[in-house]
Parts: C-alpha cells; structure tokens; sequence
C-alpha cells in the first residue's frame, strides 16, 4: 500500500467545515491495477481523474448504502472533494437521490475544472474552495445544519424522534428531506456513521461494539450488512483492500 498507493487528505478551513468534509489525492504510483472496496462513509465524492489510459474526467458519487468494488488503474491520480450531504442542494443545485450506490459523469470543464489542475494538489484545494464558496447561500436552513450536527455529534447514535425534538423538525419532514435529497431514510444514513465512527476501533482491534450496538451480535450484523464482511476481516484487510482502513493511522 505504501509504495503502490499514495493517499493525502487536507481538511478544509471552518468557514467550509460544515459542507466540505476533506479535499483528497490518491494515487496508483504501480504499473498494475489495485482492486479496492469502499465503504458507505456518508460522504458525496466528487473526483476529478486521469490515467495513463484514461482522459481527463469528473464523476459524482452519490451516498453508498453498500461496499463499493472498485479497480484503481496503473498511474491513475485522482483528486476528489467530499461533501457532508448539508452541502449538496447549495453546490449542486439538484437531489442526489437517483445516484446511491451509483456515480455519474459530469460534463467537460465543470466548475472550469481540467487536467492541468491535477498538476498540484494545494493549487487544486484553493480553486475548489473559492469555487464551492462561491456557490454557498448567505444562510442555510438553521434546522438542517442543526439536524447534521446531531447526527455527527453522536456519531449516528440518534433516534429519529430525538432528531425532530431537537431540530424543530417533525420526523416525516426529516424522512422526507432525506428521500428526497438523498436517496434513503434518516435512519439508514445515521447507521452509515455510525458504521463509519467504528473504522478506527476495528482498526484498533477492538472486535466488540463502541457505538450503542444492541450486543454483539448486532454489531456483527450492521458491519456484515454495510461492508460485506465480519469486523475480524475488516481488521486483517487482506491486501489492503478495503481502502479508508488502509488510509487510518495506525495505533
């Protein structure tokens, strides 16, 4: 992994923390391809790609409800951007909900973005924060900024009901926002954080549950159901497949 796959992530100033999770680079410094698995992290990536095969190209990918297979080309870079889903109707402009679990390739020169601006990555970090800058409102809604930092807060762990108390929202209004915008339930993205704040306690070899499982049997199951394996082989990560554990610090 080391010598095969480069990885950078730079978080971004506060004034885009709410919207902007990490601006990214991964690369395939190897002559070979790399199989690799992603799993649902409640993020939407926006990559920007070339190779020594293929073109300049930008893809959205919306929320993944399940591990994605993906095949990394030899010499391939990548820069990408991950947005919090409070980010996405601002940005974009448009519901994400016909892409979980898919991507879609974006038109030529979006955002006057091309291969020239994969050549340095802080050059890249600065074009598209003054870019998604540009395209925030002066305000946004105070009930979903407050509904995400709820469920972040608690790294999913969060009733429905709680969610609506505390946001002033009522509940079939948050189910209705998430379907609408995104694709899938409240209750579906809040079990993707909290499948993803259990990466580095996997990582860390703890093999029992952190983040209010029922038992541990449930924490098996909720693992098996978002990553496609049992918490023990997420763990030993047989030739570094499963991408954001191989990109952890390790312990």
């Amino acid at each position: 992994m080391e010598n095969e796959l480069k990885y950078q992530a730079i978080k971004p100033d506060e004034p885009l923390a709410d919207f902007v999770e990490s601006f990214w680079l991964l690369q395939n410094q190897s002559d070979c391809d790399r199989e690799v698995v992603v799993l649902p992290d409640g993020r939407v990536d926006l990559f920007f790609t070339q190779s020594a095969t293929e073109p300049f190209h930008m893809t959205l990918l919306g929320i993944q409800t399940q591990p994605g297979r993906a095949t990394i080309a030899p010499l391939r870079q990548t820069y990408a951007i991950s947005f919090n889903p409070l980010a996405i109707q601002s940005v974009f402009q448009t519901s994400i909900a016909n892409l979980v679990d898919r991507a879609t390739l974006l038109p030529p020169n979006f955002w006057n973005f091309g291969a020239d601006d994969l050549n340095d990555f802080d050059l890249f970090c600065a074009k598209a924060t003054e870019k998604i800058q540009s395209l925030l409102p002066l305000e946004v809604d105070n009930r979903k900024r407050t509904l995400f930092d709820l469920i972040y807060a608690s790294n999913g762990v969060i009733t429905i009901k709680e969610l609506a108390a505390q946001s002033c929202w009522s509940r079939q209004q948050i189910n209705r926002y998430f379907d609408q915008q995104f694709g899938l339930t409240a209750k579906a993205y809040c079990n993707i954080i909290r499948f993803r704040a259990s990466f580095q306690h996997i990582k860390e070899g703890k093999l029992f549950p952190q983040q209010n499982f029922a038992d541990q049997s449930h924490f098996i199951k909720e693992v098996k159901k978002l990553a496609g394996v049992s918490p023990k082989e997420l763990l030993k990560n047989q030739n570094e497949r499963f991408i954001q554990f191989s990109t952890l610090s390790t312990p």
